[in-house]
């Protein structure tokens, strides 16, 4: 039977070669990696961000740029390490001028994650911004719960996944105190929700 580690991997193995994304050609120009996901694959918290940046690019990890640097130090904050917990994006590739992710792009990567979520069996899935929230809100039947993240930020949702009963916890996207540094306690706030869930 094929271990976690494999199936991550044949997923690895389609986005490299995933010709028909509207990103693809843009990663191959550039030499950027895709942007799978990194952690414990028996991780019990599941991260999940909206798309890659050109530091996460060149280097196929996640979060690994200033609003990384914020989201360790929210993890800091609350006491869990990094090591512990699988983090991950919606979409794979880095988007041209770092935009937004758009609809299609979505849809087209949509499907790996749902596939690590498969795969790892988070217990507490963090969706971190509004891309990631509406993605995974609307995955496991919550879509009508969704409002603006300036109203969701912070809280958390029962769902349930083909494994069992999860939380859905909804985040600020760390680049949100890179911007705004002065909202950093706002964001540790709300990682403070990770204790009681």
């Amino acid at each position: 039977m094929a271990t976690k580690t494999d199936l991550l991997k044949k997923i690895k193995e389609e986005v490299l070669n995933l010709k028909e994304s509207p990103l693809y050609s843009y990663r191959t120009e550039n030499k950027y990696f895709p942007v799978i996901g990194e952690g414990s694959h028996d991780a019990k918290i599941m991260f999940v961000g909206e798309a890659p940046g050109r530091n996460e690019a060149k280097t196929g990890r996640p979060f690994c740029g200033t609003a990384g640097k914020v989201l360790d130090e929210l993890l800091e904050h609350v006491n869990i390490n990094r090591t512990d917990v699988y983090i991950t994006n919606i979409v794979k590739d880095r988007p041209q001028q770092n935009r937004d992710p758009l609809p299609e792009e979505i849809k087209i990567y949509g499907p790996f994650l749902d596939r690590q979520i498969e795969i790892l069996q988070p217990k507490i899935i963090c969706a971190l911004g509004r891309y990631s929230m509406g993605y995974i809100m609307q995955k496991f039947g919550l879509g009508n719960k969704v409002e603006v993240i300036s109203k969701m930020h912070g809280k958390s949702f029962d769902a349930d996944a083909s494994y069992g009963s999860i939380k859905i916890v909804c985040l600020y996207h760390p680049c949100v105190a890179v911007y705004n540094p002065t909202r950093k306690d706002e964001l540790k706030k709300d990682f403070e929700i990770l204790k009681n869930v």
